[in-house]
């Protein structure tokens, strides 16, 4: 077992799919917010969970086209479908995923995260064609099993072998902290039929809080107390078997430092925009007068998005006191959320 450099712990390697997360390279599709389960901890926002509605990492879409542009915009070198759950949205899952590897080549690599309710020979089947990993969200977690509804769950996973290799077939597993023998015990009994599993460090949201409450917080107030030893304990189990299997605890400290950090750095951004460390861009701009300005200055970038005109450094230095120009700190996503604004 050893730590890797984005905060995380693996026992032998990472998935493929994850290699491109932790990069920043991995675009996340949202495929719809409708699920066919409702496990007690989905931590889905508000804003998407049981909505359909599309979303292309902050962007929301409603058709391919938008999805290839925020694809570019975000120079991602691959995507992860996600929901709700894809099966229920099958067609248009396959129509997403057809056309990111008609636009960017087989290279383009995909993964898709699946609650296995829904999972037959044939639905992976018409996946395999366009997605190179999958990833299960087993029921037993989700509600107490009876031993045949466990065995036909785990029947549903090794379908997968008749579409993919052994190691781009995996189970992605939230740590209960209190139910790290249960989640050890399943992956021993499924480990023939799979390639790696990941373990996400547990975290409260605004639509989980309630059913958390049983749980204690970390000190920060948002990751459950717990849930990385927890994690941390089954790598060691594993590793004392000698088990083959690549298994990951993916902590939230690498989902919401390294990776979106990562994928920020990787985005776009615009002209006379500058970089900062944690993936924001800093913008001189004028908003005031914008729709008289935006014909006579020179130089500079017209935003009609924003409805501003941003200046090069060395021009808005020079136009101090002329007019009013601020300062602002965004992110380079779609949604372009602003973190600081303040004049000059």
């Amino acid at each position: 077992m050893k730590k890797t450099k984005f905060s995380s712990y693996c026992l032998n390697d990472i998935a493929e799919g994850c290699k491109y997360c932790v990069k920043g390279r991995k675009l996340v599709l949202f495929i719809s917010g409708v699920c066919s389960r409702n496990c007690w901890y989905c931590s889905l926002s508000d804003v998407r969970k049981n909505r359909d509605d599309i979303w292309a990492n902050e962007r929301k879409i409603t058709n391919t086209g938008e999805l290839m542009e925020e694809a570019r915009s975000s120079n991602s070198k691959g995507a992860g479908i996600t929901g709700g759950d894809p099966l229920l949205f099958l067609e248009r899952t396959i129509e997403y995923a057809k056309a990111l590897k008609e636009e960017f080549g087989k290279s383009f690599h995909i993964h898709v995260y699946l609650p296995t309710k829904l999972v037959d020979r044939e639905k992976l089947e018409k996946l395999s064609k366009y997605v190179d990993e999958v990833r299960f969200h087993p029921e037993f977690l989700c509600r107490k099993l009876d031993e045949k509804e466990a065995e036909e769950d785990m029947k549903k996973i090794h379908l997968a072998s008749e579409f993919w290799k052994k190691e781009n077939i995996g189970i992605e597993l939230p740590v209960f902290p209190d139910q790290k023998q249960e989640i050890l015990s399943f992956i021993l009994k499924i480990k023939e039929n799979i390639g790696f599993a990941n373990l996400n460090e547990l975290e409260l949201s605004e639509t989980n809080m309630e059913d958390m409450k049983k749980y204690k917080l970390e000190e920060g107030g948002y990751i459950i107390s717990g849930s990385r030893d927890a994690g941390l304990w089954i790598l060691q189990e594993l590793d004392k078997t000698g088990i083959g299997l690549n298994v990951h605890l993916c902590t939230a400290e690498l989902k919401d430092w390294h990776q979106y950090k990562n994928r920020l750095l990787q985005h776009e951004i615009l002209p006379h925009g500058q970089r900062t460390e944690d993936g924001t861009v800093i913008y001189l701009a004028i908003y005031e007068g914008f729709d008289k300005l935006k014909n006579k200055m020179y130089g500079v970038y017209v935003d009609e998005k924003k409805k501003r005109i941003i200046l090069p450094e060395k021009k808005a230095q020079k136009l101090i006191g002329k007019y009013k120009i601020e300062r602002i700190e965004e992110y380079p996503t779609f949604d372009g959320a602003e973190v600081l604004r303040e004049d000059v």
